[in-house]
């Protein structure tokens, strides 16, 4: 089958994996993984509590178990990266200089991964992935809300 020819499910499917291989190998030299990392994103935005966290990130991690990101986000804390304060979790000073290193990394995955694709394509490609999630019955709303970061 020629590669033009290959149906959008595979490419959907083959850019997913390759996204998760190259965050999880630049996460793992940090020390988090990629649900970590989006945890301490969300939490740029002000305290939230262990449910909020796993609510905002289901979108990207849909069959991750019960009970797990209560074990990463305490991973964060036992690292110094995250404070817990009557059940809502916050960034320390800690968390936010090693959010900011991993800023960097992410940037020269997102750079990798858009070399030679232009703004204007990249914008018409989310805005068509957009529709067609619409057309599949997605809804945007607080449950969807955008997450920092792919």
């Amino acid at each position: 089958m020629a590669t033009q020819e290959r149906p959008i499910g595979f490419w959907l499917k083959l850019l997913d994996q390759l996204v998760d291989e190259q965050f999880g190998a630049s996460f793992e030299e940090h020390g988090v993984t990629r649900r970590q990392w989006q945890m301490m994103n969300l939490l740029t935005n002000g305290p939230a509590s262990e449910k909020e966290l796993s609510d905002q990130l289901k979108p990207f991690f849909p069959a991750v178990e019960a009970g797990t990101s209560g074990e990463l986000i305490e991973e964060l804390a036992e690292s110094g990266w995250v404070a817990v304060s009557d059940g809502q979790y916050s960034l320390t000073d800690l968390g936010t200089r090693s959010l900011e290193n991993l800023r960097g990394a992410v940037e020269r995955i997102r750079d990798q991964l858009t070399i030679d694709v232009s703004e204007e394509e990249y914008t018409a490609l989310v805005s068509v992935m957009q529709r067609m999630a619409a057309n599949l019955g997605w809804k945007d709303g607080p449950d969807t809300q955008d997450t920092p970061g792919m």
